[in-house]
């Protein structure tokens, strides 16, 4: 069955419109994302392991890691976990702007004698999503006690 012409004539123009309108469409939504990317947080560590070096049972296990947003957009720290229960990292609970420092802070039990090797994982909104810092060290007895 054919078209009569008319008919053909005004369905390719209709072709070529939703043409038009698809290629606009996908280059807003590659600047979208071009724009997305330039916008972004980005988390640098002051440093990745916190050495305890050799301490004594139940002395304070509290160490911190101090990091910046050197991005272009507000840092989010969504959840930071240990590798052990021996283990209790505590994350900022405000949005860290850009800029900006922040600090994860990490308690390690001492009263477990022996070396300390420990991962803790961050995850956040950054470049890169997840960041695995390090606690290292050893936990000696105290002698007499």
């Amino acid at each position: 069955m054919l078209m009569p012409k008319h008919l053909h004539l005004r369905f390719t123009q209709k072709q070529k419109v939703m043409k038009k309108i698809v290629l606009v469409l996908f280059v807003g939504l590659l600047a979208l994302s071009v724009q997305a990317q330039e916008k972004a947080a980005k988390i640098e560590f002051k440093t990745e392991t916190v050495d305890y070096g050799v301490i004594e049972k139940g002395s304070d296990g509290v160490r911190v890691f101090e990091f910046t947003n050197t991005g272009t957009a507000p840092l989010i720290i969504s959840k930071v976990s240990s590798s052990c229960g021996c283990t209790i990292p505590k994350k900022p609970e405000e949005a860290i702007l850009p800029g900006k420092t922040g600090e994860i802070q990490v308690k390690y039990d001492t009263k477990r004698v022996g070396p300390i090797r420990k991962a803790i994982t961050v995850i956040s909104n950054a470049d890169t999503p997840t960041k695995v810092l390090k606690i290292k060290g050893e936990v000696k007895a105290v002698e007499g006690k």
